[in-house]
């Protein structure tokens, strides 16, 4: 059975990211290009991360930060809320998405500690995306950190656990809140 692509679309990695990845193929579409990216960060892949980010926004230590990031990052669950322009023949796009992480320190004591709650550790990066198209490429030029998302209670929750949100992160969340009362 062929391994699943990271970034959510349900397709198997060789027909889905990795032809990116691969440099074999340029994402279509600036979604497509997100979703790449995003299954650069779980593939340990900085080349193509750097590849990918548009040259007027990179910073010298950009290499060292994303190595940094895959280091202490253990990537979850990818879900993609919406996307503004960003088409084949569109030239610039925006790409909303909500991607639940779990620091790798916290992640290699709850293995040991069997005390641990794995909902408390995870954490989500919910951003909102800018990307240009130059020279038949889409690029990522910028995003804007927002806060965290909340989806309705009974839409399927961020952290990939196949729940229901009222019954995941929505009743962790009030069980902290209760906690915080008593």
């Amino acid at each position: 059975m062929s391994e699943k692509c990271p970034c959510g679309s349900r397709r198997a990695f060789t027909v889905c990211c990795s032809p990116y990845l691969a440099g074999q193929k340029v994402a279509p579409t600036a979604e497509a290009l997100m979703r790449s990216r995003y299954t650069a960060f779980c593939k340990s892949q900085t080349d193509y991360l750097i590849a990918t980010h548009h040259p007027s926004t990179k910073q010298p230590d950009d290499r060292e930060a994303l190595q940094k990031t895959i280091r202490n990052t253990e990537w979850r669950n990818l879900i993609v809320l919406n996307c503004q322009k960003g088409k084949s023949r569109d030239k610039t796009g925006v790409v909303e998405f909500v991607a639940a992480c779990q620091p790798r320190k916290l992640l290699l004591a709850s293995t040991s500690a069997q005390t641990t709650n794995s909902k408390e550790t995870l954490m989500q990066l919910h951003e909102r995306s800018r990307f240009v198209k130059e020279n038949g490429q889409w690029l990522y030029t910028e995003g804007d950190i927002l806060p965290d998302y909340q989806p309705k209670r009974t839409e399927l929750c961020w952290c990939g656990s196949g729940k229901k949100f009222k019954q995941c992160h929505e009743k962790s969340n009030l069980d902290s809140i209760n906690d915080d009362k008593a």
